[in-house]
């Protein structure tokens, strides 16, 4: 008898992209994103915005994505949504639709945490993307997250390492910041970085025991290092804002490479995989592929398009979870600290 397809849709809304997506079994079919642009202007996420926006995008994003599929809505087996990490206006949005819509069509509910999802994209059947082994060490790095995963398997995941302060993505926006760059500086970074000397500043990396990271007083180390310089000459940013870019990269990659290098030491897996949108950074890709050789590891980097917020990595857990029948009720709730 041939297997019967499985229909997931995916909702994620935990910031601020409303995207949503369709699976069959572990492909996906359609992987649509709203960008909010109206957050750049501020320097940062609003959250009432955000959450304002979403209102706005879930319903043509979700129509946009099944149209995509070319599935219907009663061909949905489930509907799975990011129910946390995030912000709680944002997370509500999605969530209050998933539950409505999932209702009115009697299918089930499938809560997913977000920072799962990011490690566990990498299990969306891709052409040429092979998937994690497990045991293996995910590195999750994003604007509010950055952790060190030990994942056993699908849904045993044990945190050994994470930011006690500011996380990755927020280091390279303050750094942005300071260097005048728009918001999210990160990829503005990443491109500069490419044109400048990563050596030609020298930054302290912070101390900080075991596999946990701390990036506030990095923040404060090209502050302090910014303003002696441009004291010094007006034009010091202008002159030298590839360097500084390549400089400031080549420290936070440093700082998360070592952190790698000790988990694996200690654990003794040298399986590693990234997630979550700095993992969409180049300068990161390529010393993880480094680490193959210099190391000995097995590294899995996602398709880009999985690495930022998307609703495809919501999919794919809900589709595991489908398996396992593993489904929500319609009293869960969204959970804006949510933990792995």
């Amino acid at each position: 008898m041939a297997k019967q397809n499985i229909y997931i849709l995916g909702i994620e809304s935990s910031c601020d992209d409303t995207s949503a997506a369709v699976i069959c079994n572990n492909v996906v079919l359609s992987n649509v994103v709203a960008n909010q642009k109206i957050h750049e202007e501020y320097g940062g996420v609003v959250p009432e915005l955000a959450s304002r926006a979403h209102q706005q995008n879930i319903v043509p994003v979700v129509h946009q994505a099944l149209k995509q599929a070319n599935i219907t809505k009663h061909e949905l087996s489930a509907i799975a949504f990011t129910s946390g990490p995030g912000l709680m206006g944002s997370l509500l949005v999605g969530t209050s639709f998933a539950k409505s819509f999932a209702f009115g069509l009697n299918i089930p509910i499938i809560d997913v945490n977000h920072m799962q999802a990011h490690i566990l994209a990498h299990f969306i059947k891709e052409e040429n993307f092979k998937q994690p082994e497990f045991p293996f060490l995910g590195l999750t790095i994003s604007g509010g997250h950055t952790q060190i995963v030990r994942v056993d398997d699908y849904f045993k995941m044990n945190v050994i390492g994470e930011t006690i302060d500011d996380a990755v993505g927020e280091a390279f926006d303050k750094s942005g910041k300071i260097l005048g760059l728009g918001y999210p500086a990160g990829p503005e970074i990443d491109r500069r970085a490419k044109l400048g000397n990563p050596k030609a500043f020298k930054f302290t990396k912070p101390k900080v025991d075991g596999l946990n990271f701390s990036f506030s007083g990095f923040k404060t180390a090209v502050l302090y290092f910014i303003q002696k310089e441009v004291k010094k000459n007006p034009n010091f940013i202008e002159e030298n804002l590839n360097d500084i870019c390549a400089s400031i990269q080549y420290t936070i990659i440093g700082i998360l490479i070592d952190k790698l290098k000790l988990a694996s030491k200690e654990t003794g897996i040298k399986h590693i995989a990234i997630g979550g949108g700095v993992s969409a950074n180049s300068g990161i890709r390529k010393a993880l592929k480094d680490g193959e050789n210099k190391f000995g590891w097995t590294t899995y980097v996602p398709k880009f398009e999985y690495t930022t917020d998307n609703a495809g990595m919501i999919a794919i857990v809900g589709y595991l979870k489908y398996l396992e029948n593993n489904f929500a009720t319609q009293d869960v709730m969204a959970s804006p600290r949510l933990k792995i």
